[in-house]
């Protein structure tokens, strides 16, 4: 493993990296919905996931102009409750929010915390700048700084949402640490020069046998010893 004393900076996904996405999501839809079976959810669940995936895509491909994170969170719970057959105005508003109080994984808090007591730590999300003020409340994740893509107009992998925590850093590449659950972001980070740490999640995106990630630990309580440890 590469040593921890060179980093000056550690930048963190947000979503199913320090929050279980798809478990708040699916919470969300079932209090929206509390008839409904295990299988009629998880297919709202997979309904909900494609959409934002298929219109964070298209933005990032530029078939669509840039739209926050609330825009397209409304859009796939109208989305569900079109399937579903939902029509309370405000069971289905509370549904478009459920970004905004998705529950922390275990370890997220007091790993957070005991990093943030050694290094600089920023938050790095697709969340809207709205949802991610919400959500750190919530959740109960403290930064140093927390960033929206929403200030980048853009969606990773994007190149300008990397470099906003870049910019917030102000140290070269080689001594920022990105860390995520998910392998398509790391590979975002290090074609940009950034260290990067995987943490393997129940939901993450594992890497390939040809990833190269300088870290790479079963949980973020690992991670923490592997960093903060003399």
């Amino acid at each position: 493993m590469d040593r921890a004393n060179n980093i000056e900076a550690i930048v963190f996904d947000v979503l199913g990296t320090m929050v279980d996405e798809p478990g708040s999501l699916r919470t969300a839809i079932r209090n929206a919905l509390p008839a409904a079976d295990d299988t009629t959810i998880d297919q709202l669940l997979t309904v909900w996931q494609n959409h934002v995936a298929n219109e964070q895509q298209r933005i990032h491909e530029g078939t669509r102009p840039y739209a926050n994170s609330d825009i397209i969170d409304r859009e796939a719970a109208h989305h569900v409750a079109a399937r579903s057959g939902l029509t309370d105005p405000g069971t289905i508003e509370q549904l478009a929010t459920a970004s905004q109080r998705m529950k922390p994984w275990n370890d997220s808090p007091t790993a957070l915390a005991s990093l943030a007591a050694h290094f600089p730590v920023l938050a790095l999300t697709h969340a809207s700048r709205a949802c991610l003020l919400r959500l750190n409340a919530h959740a109960g994740l403290r930064w140093h700084q927390a960033l929206s893509a929403e200030d980048a107009q853009a969606y990773k992998p994007a190149p300008q949402v990397y470099q906003l925590a870049l910019n917030a850093a102000q140290c070269p590449p080689q001594h920022v640490l990105m860390v995520a659950a998910h392998a398509w972001d790391l590979r975002g980070a290090q074609s940009h020069g950034i260290l990067t740490a995987y943490i393997h999640r129940p939901t993450g995106n594992p890497p390939s046998k040809t990833d190269t990630f300088n870290w790479h630990t079963n949980n973020l309580t690992e991670l923490t010893h592997a960093l903060a440890t003399p």
